[in-house]
């Protein structure tokens, strides 16, 4: 029987910006339907990471696959019909409704100038639904705040309805409430739904908390990768973010 390849990985990358190397030699491999977390300090290359993962950014040397083909070869409207992105924290240069926006998701499905169909009207009323921003839907996005603005961007990635859904940052903003429904959506999505969840965390108790699988990496490399029990043992946590672990409340057993 042929093994299915996994949705997405990473194969030796090395990727950079000029002369500076940001991940050398990254190894990654995601199975369909899993949910892990990315971790590590600032400028360790989480984000770079997720670029290259995502296709942004071609990597100087190795190759990045989406279900078993070399991203670079597939389509970009194929890509974001597979994966849906909530990137770190942007502005809108116009005025535009939250459910504007929020439609622009359904952009990799049909031709823009064909205009809505009742299947995207139907999956932009659902993802203003499971975020629980129905009372902002006619707002100008422009007006609102950070956090308002974070979950219209988290449902656009929901209206995307695509089977891989990375978050960079995606608690950025919000206040402690709406941290912890984020985190409970993204756990409902992948368990419920099967979508495979990839996300960059800089709250260690939310990855050990939320994600089965933590990945951490440091200047560039991808030192530890396993359950956030293994990986965000006390040790690693010193020698990685330069804290006491002492300070970094993780759930019973994670340290």
């Amino acid at each position: 029987m042929t093994e299915v390849p996994p949705i997405l990985s990473a194969s030796a990358v090395t990727i950079g910006y000029g002369a500076r190397t940001i991940v050398d030699d990254g190894d990654l491999v995601i199975r369909a339907g899993e949910r892990l977390a990315v971790v590590g300090p600032n400028g360790a290359g989480k984000s770079t990471l997720l670029r290259a993962l995502t296709g942004v950014l071609v990597p100087r040397s190795g190759v990045v696959h989406l279900c078993g083909d070399p991203i670079g070869s597939v389509h970009r409207r194929a890509v974001a019909r597979t994966i849906a992105v909530v990137p770190e924290l942007a502005d809108l240069p116009f005025a535009m409704p939250v459910e504007d926006v929020v439609a622009l998701g359904r952009l990799p499905h049909e031709p823009p100038l064909n205009g809505l169909r009742p299947v995207d009207i139907a999956a932009v009323d659902a993802a203003i639904d499971r975020v629980g921003i129905g009372s902002l839907r006619r707002r100008d996005v422009r007006e609102l705040s950070m956090g308002e603005r974070q979950l219209v961007f988290i449902a656009v990635a929901l209206a995307q309805a695509a089977p891989i859904l990375v978050l960079d940052e995606p608690t950025a903003h919000l206040d402690i409430r709406h941290q912890v429904e984020v985190m409970e959506l993204l756990v409902e999505l992948n368990q419920r739904d099967g979508t495979t969840v990839l996300a960059v965390l800089h709250d260690l108790a939310f990855a050990a908390h939320f994600f089965p699988r933590v990945v951490v990496l440091d200047h560039g490399r991808i030192v530890a990768d396993g359950s956030p029990f293994e990986v965000l043992d006390a040790g690693r946590i010193r020698a990685v973010f330069g804290v006491d672990p002492a300070l970094v409340r993780l759930p019973v057993g994670a340290a």
